[in-house]
């Protein structure tokens, strides 16, 4: 694992308040590439304690429709891996203490290769990377490059995964642990909430990390029945099929906060794991 970063900080924090944390995706450069420095303030703004930043990509196997779109939109407008990286490092001129994970897939960054990119990643701010194409199993020199620049690797963990292949995972995931609610793809169904508890526990008993859970959470009151069970929850989907509509960075502001804030409430309201209802959350950047 790697030295403490934001992220590390982040869930202690999160801990220490018994909140849960809310982790919202969008695609940079997405709906526009002038927005996406405003939206990630915004987002925080609205109640995001972890920010996960796409990186566009013509072939993202993992995702559906909705952030495929996204990013033949954001590549279109020209948001490659310097913009994306540029978009970073102006977000942490005003915000120092979010942390800022990069998601994206494998071919972008073999050409730019890894070294640099993780050296470049750490430069302007970035916390962590989240691979959907590198599983664990073959990721032990990725995972070694970002940890020498201080980076973390996000290791999403499947309902299939085997309780083995969580063992033999925990030992190089830092950050937290990504659990994917659903098979299939980003935007492809709705959330069991009910399955949830079991699936986590053989993780959680496997690995002290935090443990957030994505995939078909949509609304409010799903974001709330995934926290019973997990430590954060990612929401991205649904917030980007809103951002399609938007024809101005003022019009993209207003429909990530009016989307996130009750979102954030509702978490807000989910009792911690020692019985006590979570504190509210600090707006303030860097709070």
């Amino acid at each position: 694992m790697t030295a403490s970063n934001r992220i590390d900080d982040r869930f202690k924090s999160l801990r220490d308040q018994g909140r849960k944390g809310l982790i919202p995706y969008i695609t940079a450069g997405h709906p526009n590439p002038e927005s996406t420095v405003s939206l990630m303030h915004q987002m925080v703004e609205s109640g995001a304690d972890l920010l996960e930043l796409g990186v566009p990509f013509s072939d993202v196997m993992a995702d559906g429709p909705v952030i495929q779109r996204a990013c033949q939109s954001a590549l279109e407008a020209g948001t490659d891996l310097d913009a994306v990286l540029a978009m970073v490092n102006d977000f942490r001129k005003q915000d120092p203490l979010t942390p800022v994970i990069l998601m994206g897939y494998m071919n972008p960054l073999e050409r730019r290769g890894i070294e640099p990119f993780a050296q470049q990643c750490a430069a302007v701010g970035v916390d962590a990377l989240l691979i959907v194409d590198c599983p664990f199993d073959e990721a032990e020199q990725l995972q070694a490059t970002l940890t020498a620049a201080g980076l973390h690797q996000i290791f999403l963990v499947a309902p299939t995964s085997t309780e083995g292949r969580i063992q033999r995972m925990v030992p190089m995931a830092g950050g937290f642990i990504y659990y994917v609610s659903l098979k299939g793809v980003t935007g492809a169904a709705t959330l069991d909430s009910a399955s949830l508890g079991p699936a986590i526990q053989p993780i959680r008993s496997a690995s002290e990390l935090p443990i957030a859970v994505g995939f078909g959470i949509s609304t409010p009151d799903q974001a709330a029945a995934a926290a019973q069970s997990a430590d954060a929850v990612v929401i991205g989907s649904a917030l980007v099929s809103r951002l399609h509509d938007a024809q101005s960075v003022d019009q993209a502001l207003t429909i990530a906060r009016d989307y996130l804030e009750p979102v954030r409430a509702a978490l807000d309201h989910v009792q911690s794991s020692d019985g006590e209802h979570a504190q509210p959350s600090l707006r303030q950047v860097g709070a």
